[in-house]
């Protein structure tokens, strides 16, 4: 299915994880400034500590709070959280069990860390109930803080374990409230308010590894939403020539007179040279092709977006937010 489906507007939280390298967190800084154009306000979390949020829009790391980083066109706002363990048990302690003093004491002894590092699964549990405190928080008006919440997610090869682990916890808690904020976790995770994205590649491992997650995802019960598909590049070969180029069969002669035609001396190691490449592009868009045949297959909605040749900074990102809104996503009030 191309384009972007309008019923994923409808979602509050948009989940975006990939396989390493496939961009993922470019991609999901775009579509959180995508999903806040038209005065919308939107929050990016992230939650493996590597600060990328603050490299791409060029900006000093982010603390434990909620801080804005970028106006989306149409009056919209555009805030950021990096998710940390430490601080974030702490405030799981003081909401939960009023615990406040008492957490400050741990930390100083070093329990936290402690037990975040022997029990990382308590990691996951404590990232997706803040991620889900955000998604359902609610000013004086009872109305929601944020219109959507983006989480730039672990990579595929774990994504599922990282959402479901508050599962297993509230098997394992029966009554309290760690019992009712896990089941509350689980209601979001698997509600039509979720929607997992796929960043891929048009490469064979990143379409291997996105194909695996959608099974995985369906198993697990939770929704997959759209594959975005990063650095597209253009191809240059009518479509019916790719298959004969790729395998070699390139006229070197047409090639020549095309070239001197439009007023372009050949010699023949240039000749050479050109043929050669006219090979390798065939060869990669073919199998790019075959690439995007596969993901088709899942019948998810994809949206493409292309190589900068620039490298991404601030000013890339609202372009690729312009090609995802082009593509429908956000909605008007």
């Amino acid at each position: 299915m191309t384009g972007w489906d309008a019923e994923l507007n409808d979602a509050r939280l948009h989940i975006v994880s990939g396989k390493g390298g496939t961009g993922k967190t470019t991609v999901a800084a775009a579509l959180a400034l995508a999903l806040a154009t038209g005065g919308r306000r939107v929050l990016l979390i992230e939650v493996e500590g590597r600060q990328g949020i603050a490299q791409l829009f060029d900006t000093a790391p982010l603390p434990y709070s909620e801080e804005t980083i970028a106006a989306a066109p149409g009056g919209g706002e555009l805030r950021a959280l990096a998710i940390d363990a430490e601080p974030a048990l702490l405030e799981y302690l003081s909401m939960f069990y009023n615990l406040g003093f008492a957490g400050r004491t741990l930390k100083r002894m070093g329990a936290i860390e402690f037990a975040t590092t022997l029990a990382p699964g308590l990691r996951d549990v404590l990232f997706t109930g803040k991620v889900k405190e955000c998604v359902g928080r609610t000013d004086e008006n009872g109305r929601h803080v944020y219109d959507a919440v983006v989480l730039d997610a672990p990579p595929t090869g774990r994504v599922v374990k990282f959402l479901d682990v508050t599962r297993a916890m509230a098997d394992l808690a029966k009554v309290g409230p760690i019992r009712g904020q896990s089941e509350g976790v689980v209601r979001l995770l698997h509600s039509a308010d979720t929607v997992v994205h796929l960043v891929s590649l048009l490469e064979d491992l990143p379409v291997r590894e996105t194909l695996e997650a959608v099974a995985e995802l369906d198993t697990a019960d939770l929704r997959p939403g759209a594959v975005l598909l990063n650095r597209v590049r253009p191809g240059h070969l009518p479509a019916r020539s790719v298959a004969a180029a790729a395998a070699g069969r390139v006229d070197a002669d047409r090639l020549r007179s095309g070239l001197e035609s439009a007023g372009v001396r050949v010699d023949d190691e240039l000749l050479a040279g050109l043929t050669d490449e006219t090979v390798e592009h065939a060869v990669r868009s073919q199998a790019e092709r075959e690439a995007e045949e596969r993901l088709a297959a899942t019948d998810l909605p994809n949206v493409a977006l292309p190589e900068l040749t620039a490298g991404i900074d601030v000013a890339e990102l609202y372009e690729l937010a312009e090609i995802l809104t082009a593509h429908g996503v956000g909605r008007p009030r």
